[in-house]
């Protein structure tokens, strides 16, 4: 290698020390505070070596009899420099904390959601990357930063001190300075061990992950109900509380004193501070030291003690190691997020059809493709339902839709022109979606529905198509936590989150996608909310995913998914008639209800077999299928199954 790009890796090297980043950081988040940090530890750092001086002046005029009213108010006035600069930089260490965990929380948001893909969200590797990010604020494994920045910046004094005491040795020896620091800066070398904890190893990863998770369940409020109706609050604070201690466990392990490294500093500290005493002690007998002079440099060498092995060995290295991960995540996530960006506008699309050819998708790190090879056309200003058991590749397929992955295989084209070539924004503004996770924003119902802004007369309306208007007044935050505040049922949160797509849909856009929309409605509701959707939607290209046959029987076409592959598509009729996949799981879900018309085409009158009624007790199925009628002496079981006696 040549000397000048060595050099340059030897630059970079330390460059990327994390203890380099995290003082860099820390001047950047506040640039004054950071001043002010830094010159605090500067004078703490040169007060003891000044009140060694004094001592020595003090004492030495006291010898010889000399007035000592100056070196003692000098000293006072040092001594109380000591007593009051503690608690002001206590202060600026607290405030510069905050700053830099409230930066450290925008880098971690950032890093989540500037990326346009999903992939850095899915990737193991980095999900417990972020995992250990986090520790800065939540204290897992080391001290929060508003407290660590504090034991920090003590832990420099402390070096600060050592080596300011080590300069006033100078005036004594030359040898005596640099045998006393080395001895003292040895302990570091010694103990080195007892500073360093690999947090990236998988077991401590693990018991980290298992801590943060069982953590999130107890203080959420969605994990409440269940922790208590099942008896799990002990259990989910007893899982927290032993992977913490594994945590605990993991650290003291890595960073315990071992007996021989603490041997061998014991021994290198006595030689070095005996040989420096007898030294003083045979200079001050033979008249060659006065009396002032001895006490300033026993003062000194009692002081150079300070730099050795202490707190900044425990603080700093998880702190600079998390402010490092954070820091280093944003890069890390944007380049496995990265979805590149066409030019072409997509006003109106698609117009003419969406055509997925040899479409194939696969996670990393998965066994085999979600999608493989999937063919489809999907006309423009028709319904399609994508149909199939858990697992078959419908969610993924929506995924794509969106342009939240692109295909690792295949294509997909919007009116003959690849999804990819589209600029990728213009493109996402012409989609609307409904997912089975949608989100609830503790925001006032208007922006729930339409969170960039739209006029009360159009929320209003979207709100009525949904069947969502009067649940409450446009202004009302969907939150308890705030004054004035209301929380809405599962089924009510719905309704908004299908009205927000229609929203969008009055917006301009031209793709509707629906992912079980209706999952948390009841048989009724269903029924109105998808009728509504298909008359409100007419003219735009749909697609919808259900596991309700009730439901997906009513859209143009639909596509039954199976291993990632396009196993049927056809109309309702048209696949009932055929009795293949598709009938076969119409009818296991229809198989306890009573269907008057087995393929469900026509019943014996002409008319289409009702679907939606209601069971002997006032209620409806759950399916939105009639229940059949039981045999004679027959019992249901526990999840709704014959059982003849």
């Amino acid at each position: 290698m040549h000397p000048l790009h060595r050099e340059a890796a030897v630059i970079a090297a330390i460059r990327r020390r994390q203890e380099l980043v995290l003082f860099a950081f820390l001047t950047r988040t506040h640039l004054r505070l950071g001043i002010a940090w830094w010159c605090l530890i500067a004078s703490r750092g040169a007060l003891p070596a000044v009140l060694a001086v004094l001592t020595g002046r003090l004492v030495g005029m006291l010898d010889v009899g000399r007035s000592y009213l100056g070196p003692l108010a000098a000293l006072g006035v040092a001594f109380v420099l000591v007593q009051l600069l503690a608690p002001v930089h206590a202060q600026v260490s607290s405030s510069l904390g905050e700053r830099m965990s409230d930066r450290l929380q925008d880098a971690l948001a950032g890093a989540s959601t500037e990326p346009p893909a999903l992939a850095h969200l899915e990737s193991r590797e980095l999900t417990e990357r972020l995992t250990l990010a986090k520790d800065f604020d939540q204290g897992m494994s080391g001290p929060p930063m508003v407290i660590a920045i504090g034991l920090i910046a003590g832990g420099l004094v402390e070096a600060a001190a050592g080596l300011a005491q080590a300069v006033v040795l100078l005036s004594y020896s030359w040898w005596a300075a640099l045998l006393l620091t080395s001895a003292w800066l040895s302990t570091h070398w010694l103990l080195r061990e007892s500073g360093s904890w690999d947090r990236t190893e998988e077991e401590v990863l693990a018991a980290q992950r298992e801590a943060d998770y069982s953590y999130r369940l107890a203080v959420a409020a969605p994990a409440a109900k269940e922790l208590r109706i099942f008896g799990l609050s002990e259990w989910t604070v007893a899982r927290f509380t032993a992977h913490r201690r594994k945590l605990g466990d993991l650290r003291g392990q890595a960073t315990r004193l071992r007996r021989r490294p603490v041997r061998w500093a014991v021994l290198v500290l006595l030689a070095a501070n005996g040989l420096l005493f007898w030294s003083l002690a045979q200079r001050a007998t033979a008249g060659d030291l006065s009396v002032g002079r001895a006490a300033m440099f026993a003062q000194a060498a009692l002081g150079v003690s300070a730099v050795a092995f202490g707190g900044i060995n425990w603080a700093l290295p998880p702190t600079a190691e998390s402010v490092a991960t954070a820091l280093a995540l944003r890069e890390s996530m944007a380049e496995v997020g990265r979805l590149p960006s066409g030019t072409k506008a997509a006003a109106g699309l698609p117009a003419a059809r969406i055509r997925l050819r040899g479409v194939e998708f696969r996670y990393p790190g998965s066994t085999g493709p979600v999608l493989d090879g999937v063919d489809l056309t999907i006309e423009a200003g028709t319904s399609l339902a994508v149909v199939g058991v858990n697992g078959a590749g419908k969610t993924t397929l929506a995924k794509l839709l969106c342009r939240l992955h692109d295909p690792t295989g295949g294509a997909i084209e919007v009116d003959g022109t690849d999804l990819r070539e589209f600029d990728l924004e213009a493109w996402r503004g012409q989609v609307a979606a409904v997912f089975q996770d949608f989100l609830r924003y503790h925001l006032p119902l208007r922006d729930n529905v339409a969170p960039l802004g739209a006029d009360d007369n159009v929320v209003e309306d979207v709100l009525r198509e949904a069947g969502g208007l009067g649940l409450a007044p446009l202004d009302t935050v969907l939150a308890r936590e705030y004054e004035g505040g209301t929380e809405l049922s599962g089924g009510q949160w719905q309704r908004v989150a299908i009205a927000r797509a229609l929203a969008a849909v009055r917006s301009g856009a031209g793709l509707v996608i629906l992912d079980e929309p209706t999952a948390q409605l009841d048989v009724r509701g269903e029924a109105e909310i998808f009728g509504c959707l298909l008359r409100a939607t007419r003219g735009v290209t749909t697609l919808l995913i259900s596991h309700r046959f009730s439901t997906v029987r009513q859209a143009d076409r639909i596509c039954v998914l199976e291993q990632g592959r396009i196993v049927e598509l056809g109309s309702h009729a048209e696949l009932m008639a055929a009795h293949g996949r598709y009938h076969d799981l119409y009818t296991l879900q229809a198989s306890r209800f009573d269907e008057p018309a087995a393929d469900g085409i026509e019943s014996a009158d002409g008319t289409e077999p009702a679907d939606r009624t209601e069971s002997s007790d006032g209620t409806e199925p759950a399916d939105g299928l009639v229940p059949a009628t039981r045999s004679a002496g027959s019992t249901q079981d526990d999840h709704g199954q014959e059982v003849r006696p």
